[in-house]
């Protein structure tokens, strides 16, 4: 993995979903849409759906699609906390810059990350807890595009 291509994405992630940041022009009907450039890089992180949704991130290196992830999750208990999940997307660490770190607690929430794979090819599952009750599931996989 290339240092700054990861700290780009990094950055690219917490200014956009996970940091609140602006939507742009929807891609298509009702979706959103979330666009981060710095110079050579562009990152763009599309879903459909709220409580039940799909998505895709993708990062482009010079205009050429380089690496990309599909998601898709769903709230599944009570209590469900956007902002906690966000909380725990801005953590996401530069060894697996996927979602989220293994494991963050905030009072009587617990969100869990198991990934499987490496950058270039990868699939994992996150989980929020809400006192010990798990109410929210999303499934990703990825990696490198040729």
């Amino acid at each position: 993995m290339n240092k700054q291509m990861i700290d780009f994405l990094i950055r690219a992630k917490r200014a956009t979903y996970a940091g609140k940041g602006a939507e742009t022009v929807p891609s298509r009907e009702k979706s959103h849409d979330l666009v981060y450039e710095d110079g050579d890089y562009m990152y763009y992180d599309t879903y459909l759906g709220g409580n039940k949704f799909a998505g895709e991130e993708a990062l482009w290196i010079k205009k050429n699609p380089y690496w990309s992830m599909n998601y898709v999750g769903r709230v599944i208990g009570e209590n469900f906390s956007g902002d906690f999940l966000k909380e725990s997307l801005l953590l996401v660490p530069e060894e697996k810059p996927f979602r989220g770190p293994d494991e963050h607690a905030n009072g009587d929430y617990k969100y869990e990350c198991r990934i499987d794979g490496d950058f270039e090819w990868f699939q994992g599952r996150e989980t929020i807890s809400y006192k010990g009750n798990i109410i929210y599931e999303c499934y990703f996989h990825g990696g490198l595009i040729e």
